[in-house]
């Protein structure tokens, strides 16, 4: 079976990378989070990767710190999560590069359209952490952002649900699973797929979204085959 896309955008929560712990970086989920890129990547896929920061700090959820420092805070944890990342897949022998919003140039390279192609056309899974580099925009906002600024064929959701549903399935057994949706239906069934900014600029950019779970190893690359282990919003 041939793959189904040429090139992603993951976006990978920092939950994703703390697994059970729920805070900090668990490192058997960050090598099975590497292992699975480096599949995808080996099949001929180009990858870029947004790196969450909630395992280490929610800057929307801060309580009496002011909005603007919360959120720079959270773009730090990214830029930690993206670090981490970065190793993980130069351990495995997979090439990558950490591409940050905002100046850390001991850390990291700042981002660059222009360079972060080339990095791709080379070979790099190419990392952006430091969100967009402005506070009030979430990760799920830098996801579409960079999604539609590399050209990639899909926005990649990982999530620690396997696709979208009506209504929490751990709660309400009855809910609906659904396989494919259109932007306007998670536009106006508020169905959390992602914040109201996000979306919009997916549905303006035309970039297709596809919801599904990364804890179980082999589903990248089944999404990558085109495989029906999601849901897929176009």
């Amino acid at each position: 079976m041939g793959i189904k896309y040429k090139r992603v955008l993951i976006k990978v929560s920092g939950e994703a990378l703390a697994g059970e712990e729920k805070f900090g970086i668990n490192g058997d989920e960050l090598e099975k989070v590497a292992r699975q890129i480096k599949e995808i990547k080996e099949a001929g896929v180009d990858v870029g990767v947004v790196v969450g920061g909630g395992n280490f700090f929610r800057g929307r959820t801060s309580g009496n710190i002011d909005k603007p420092s919360a959120d720079y805070m959270g773009m730090l944890a990214t830029v930690m999560n993206g670090l981490a990342l970065q190793d993980a897949l130069l351990s495995i022998g997979c090439k990558a590069k950490l591409m940050t919003a905002i100046e850390i140039r001991d850390m990291a390279e700042g981002y660059a359209r222009r360079k972060a192609l080339d990095y791709l056309n080379e070979g790099n899974v190419v990392i952006f952490g430091g969100g967009t580099g402005s506070p009030f925009f979430t990760t799920d906002t830098t996801a579409a952002l960079r999604a539609a600024e590399i050209g990639a064929d899909v926005l990649l959701l990982a999530k620690s649900i396997d696709a979208v549903y009506s209504d929490d399935p751990a709660k309400n057994p009855n809910a609906e699973r659904f396989e494919e949706l259109t932007y306007m239906d998670i536009i106006e069934r508020d169905l959390k797929v992602m914040d109201l900014t996000a979306a919009t600029l997916c549905k303006d950019t035309n970039t297709k979204i596809y919801v599904f779970a990364l804890a179980e190893e082999g589903n990248l690359m089944k999404v990558i085959n085109g495989e029906n282990v999601g849901t897929l919003i176009y």
